[in-house]
């Protein structure tokens, strides 16, 4: 194991649930995070310029838009969201939705986000 790539546990509440970074940071070329969204919720329209993402449903069921293309998933399933492209996730389940995701690229920051439609009004 790498250890020069720090392993966080602290918990981000987010209006829509929270997430959880599991290992690696913001320049390590990748990052695991557990995402927890809350029954009813959504995740904003958004985009990354310098992350891909991976997504592996391991709880509940949601739809995922990535780009035109709405998918139905749940537990088991896995969606790619490749660098630049737009994409939101729904919880459509009558429970908390859990996924894991694996962010791949030069830069990880949160500040990586731009928002198109947000229930939240967040920038």
């Amino acid at each position: 194991m790498d250890k020069s790539v720090e392993t966080i546990s602290e918990v981000f509440n987010r209006p829509w649930g929270y997430y959880q970074n599991l290992h690696g940071d913001d320049n390590s070329g990748f990052k695991v995070k557990k995402i927890l969204v809350n029954k009813g919720c959504r995740l904003s329209l958004q985009s990354h310029e310098k992350r891909s993402e991976h997504w592996v449903i391991t709880q509940g069921s949601a739809d995922v838009q990535v780009g035109d293309e709405i998918f139905s998933v749940s537990k088991g399933i896995h969606i790619y969201i490749p660098t630049k492209c737009l994409h939101r996730l729904t919880n459509k389940g009558d429970n908390e939705l859990i996924l894991i995701e694996t962010q791949i690229g030069s830069y990880l920051g949160e500040d990586d986000i731009t928002r198109y439609d947000d229930d939240y009004d967040r920038k």
